[in-house]
């Protein structure tokens, strides 16, 4: 009789370093997330070192009496993999591979192996596949240390150099070939986001494993994968919820944020983050229970602004304030954040209080307007009756600056719903120069 076995983990030894720029309380802070990546990528963490440095070492990033300190301890935990916490340069991880004679990755070498762990959909998989391309294309060099290498002089390109070449050519092939697919993407979703105008847009958006999706399963019902894990999710997920009955919007989850999230995941997920920059309101939402989640809040606006999102109007949102067991710490946080509100997605608590408040976040962004439309314009004066509130309306005389004919005009007060406002403006351009007359009367 045989009896099924799982495979053992992959042990992990992680490494940080704390230089001028830092504070060992980050740097440990970063370790702490970095072993969330390690758990979620399906690593046992044995090992945490952290080294101390006025200034980073070019050869091998930590300083040869450090290397020597991790070789010995790589032997004594038979560890099978070192995850530094921060981005090494091709020579490092070559170097640093032949010290410690084990398998080695930084920060954002595990982050794409969990995207690339994580994805399912056919896009999400592009998207992968293209940011770890981009990250494999300039360390080619340590892939092939069995083999000769160039050194000058004639007779001395062996078969290795070879190879190298031709594989970042084949790279560059490949790269190429998502970027066009990712393109053809992106023009799909754009078509399918112009078909959405007619809703107001709302995207989730917060640090990762804050509890999006779980919100979005229980505002929408949906069945979205959550999880208690780092990136559970990547691919957008866009449903309609109703806030109030006949007031719906279109709420996407997207995927979440992290301390150095690398740029070549924004760029790769440029079509998918398309939904936070194309968004009327964002939904920030904060784990309410991590301890240093101002650091997330100020994250998620980095990376924002980084999107290019930073100005669009948001509400600050939160989560798992059932996991509070201290309620002074939640009466702390409602007075220092006033304006937040406060909810648990997996017990539903607080959830029509966000519904209430989030309808009146985009209602304090409709616009109002004063506009005069001829009563010629009937297809106009329909349009406008149907997709804003008419607040006032009279019908009189206008008169354009460039003619002195006077023409029977409906003068309306509008108020104009976010995701309305570009359009409205738009059609309305060409009545500007109406002024309506004195008395009203030509």
């Amino acid at each position: 009789m045989y009896t099924a076995t799982s495979p053992r983990p992959e042990t992990a030894i992680l490494v940080g370093v704390v230089t001028p720029g830092t504070t060992r309380g980050d740097v440990e802070d970063s370790l702490e997330e970095l072993a969330q990546l390690a758990h979620t990528a399906g690593a046992e963490v044995t090992d945490r070192v952290l080294q101390v440095l006025r200034r980073i070492h070019a050869a091998t990033y930590i300083g040869r009496g450090k290397v020597e300190e991790l070789k010995r301890l790589v032997a004594v935990r038979k560890s099978d993999l070192v995850i530094f916490d921060d981005d090494l340069s091709p020579v490092q991880m070559r170097n640093l591979e032949r010290a410690l004679g084990c398998k080695l990755l930084d920060r954002t070498g595990l982050i794409l192996d969990i995207f690339a762990r994580r994805a399912r959909t056919a896009v999400a998989k592009t998207q992968v596949e293209l940011a770890q391309l981009e990250y494999m294309r300039t360390r080619l060099t340590r892939q092939w240390t069995h083999l000769s290498r160039q050194k000058g002089g004639i007779g001395t390109k062996g078969p290795g150099e070879t190879q190298i070449e031709t594989d970042r050519r084949l790279i560059a092939r490949r790269i190429a070939v998502l970027r066009e697919r990712l393109e053809r993407i992106d023009r799909q979703r754009t078509t399918q986001r112009k078909k959405r105008q007619r809703y107001t847009r709302v995207s989730l958006v917060g640090y990762t494993n804050a509890g999006k999706s779980t919100l979005m399963n229980v505002l929408a019902g949906t069945r979205v994968l959550a999880e208690d894990r780092l990136f559970a999710t990547l691919d957008a997920t866009t449903r309609l919820v109703y806030l109030e009955p006949g007031k719906p919007v279109l709420l996407s989850d997207t995927v979440g944020f992290i301390r150095k999230l690398p740029h070549r995941l924004i760029e790769s997920f440029k079509s998918t983050l398309d939904e936070v920059r194309e968004s009327d309101v964002l939904l920030h939402l904060v784990d309410a229970t991590h301890p240093r989640f101002e650091d997330h809040i100020q994250v998620v606006h980095e990376t924002l602004a980084e999107l290019g999102a930073a100005d669009k109007p948001m509400l600050l949102v939160f989560n798992k304030i059932d996991r509070l067991a201290d309620l002074g710490l939640l009466q702390a946080l409602r007075a220092e954040y006033p304006e937040a509100v406060f909810v648990s997605a997996l017990r539903g608590i607080g959830l029509e209080e966000l519904k209430r408040r989030l309808q009146e976040r985009i209602e304090a962004e409709a616009l109002e307007l004063d506009v005069c439309v001829p009563l010629t314009e009937g297809r106009t004066l329909a349009y406008l009756y149907q997709v804003a509130d008419v607040l006032e309306e009279a019908y009189l005389y206008a008169r354009n600056s460039h003619d002195e004919t006077p023409l029977p005009v409906a003068r309306l007060r509008l108020r104009v719903p976010v995701h309305r406002q570009a359009n409205v403006e738009r059609l309305l351009a060409r009545f500007r120069t109406l002024q309506p007359l004195p008395d009203g009367t030509p």
